[in-house]
């Protein structure tokens, strides 16, 4: 494969919410996670489900299906955590978001990437980075950076912090 060929092939993590498909950089998937007990923090949006220990760090976790207007995920077998890393005020931030199963990891060549539907001013399409075509299937590429606004962010990332401060103490 020629040089030219390598850069116009992206891999995605594909994963689901309900019955579409959804997709995450792989660049910025650190890992997947069975999903085990989450630590509920009072006070913060519900979008935020809690936190988890990783290797000593506290993580926050948040539910996509809440942030997308899907509703609450249920647990099930296939549910996991997608360990993602973000910038927050040029600090790399990790955060786990919650999403009913992954698929797997997909290679899609930019000519299978169209840019995200205009669907007027009314809604946010910022976030969406493109829709994949796979087989017959769209999948909806996300822009990790767009999902949140850095209001939701840090607030998220304080609560992670006041958590960790009190399990130090």
């Amino acid at each position: 494969m020629e040089a030219t060929e390598l850069l116009k092939t992206n891999q995605y993590l594909a994963f689901k919410l309900e019955a579409e498909i959804f997709a995450f950089d792989i660049s910025k998937v650190r890992e997947v996670l069975e999903f085990e007990t989450v630590t509920k923090v009072p006070q913060t949006p519900e979008m935020m489900k809690g936190v988890i220990n990783l290797r000593g760090s506290v993580v926050p976790v948040i539910d996509l299906r809440i942030k997308f207007g899907m509703g609450e995920a249920q647990k099930t077998v296939n549910t996991v955590i997608i360990i993602i890393e973000i910038d927050l005020d040029d600090e790399s931030t990790m955060l786990g978001v919650l999403v009913d199963s992954v698929k797997e990891v997909i290679d899609l060549d930019t000519d299978h990437i169209e840019p995200p539907p205009s669907i007027g001013t009314q809604l946010n399409t910022d976030f969406i980075k493109g829709m994949g075509k796979q087989d017959d299937n769209f999948i909806i590429i996300l822009d990790i950076e767009k999902i949140f606004s850095s209001a939701e962010l840090e607030a998220v990332q304080k609560a992670g912090q006041e958590d960790s401060m009190e399990a130090a103490s």
